[in-house]
């Protein structure tokens, strides 16, 4: 099975609790206005790779990571293979976070089998309108986290803040990761 990938980090502090390994799928349905990855929207743009080479990335990173965090692009939109790699996962004794713009409600039924590998969900799409910096890892009021383990609680919104990470390469691009106001920060840079 393979899944569509714009890029992933094998560690990062800025896309949930802990150090985690990050996926940011390629491809999305919602396509939000004003979202931060527009750039991901087209499914085809990404980089394919079989989920058990993912899979293979994640284990020689699992001693230096607390989990691995999914967000895109829409990671329902391929929900067959984040299901399969957030199963692995917690087999290694890894958190899951996934983020989705879609409603939890509205795809409680289609996404069950995903809920069992899910230990926080974090849903709504981006709402320019509300944009709202105030908690961790989310950028607009509507979005909602659901607890769906006991692995983390409500403690996350003392312990976490929203931040950024800014990475160069050797080439001299520049990479920004995490969650706050981009067009402030690219104004300042």
């Amino acid at each position: 099975m393979d899944i569509s990938i714009n890029s992933y980090l094998t560690t990062t502090t800025a896309e949930g609790p802990g150090t985690r390994f990050c996926i940011w799928v390629q491809g999305c349905s919602i396509r939000c206005k004003g979202c931060a990855n527009s750039h991901m929207w087209d499914r085809n743009k990404g980089r394919f790779f079989d989920v058990e080479e993912i899979i293979s990335l994640i284990e020689k990173w699992k001693d230096k990571i607390e989990g691995v965090t999914f967000l895109g692009g829409e990671p329902i939109d391929q929900i067959g293979a984040v299901t399969y790699i957030a199963k692995r996962v917690q087999e290694i004794g890894l958190t899951v976070v996934v983020f989705t713009g879609y409603e939890f409600e509205k795809i409680k039924k289609q996404t069950e089998e995903l809920q069992k590998y899910t230990d926080i969900l974090i849903d709504g799409k981006f709402v320019e309108e509300k944009t709202d910096y105030s908690r961790p890892w989310v950028g607009s009021s509507n979005q909602n986290y659901y607890f769906l383990s006991d692995k983390y609680d409500e403690s996350i919104f003392q312990k976490y803040r929203n931040k950024f990470e800014i990475r160069i390469d050797k080439n001299n691009q520049i990479f920004l990761n995490g969650m706050g106001d981009f067009k402030n920060l690219m104004k300042a840079i």
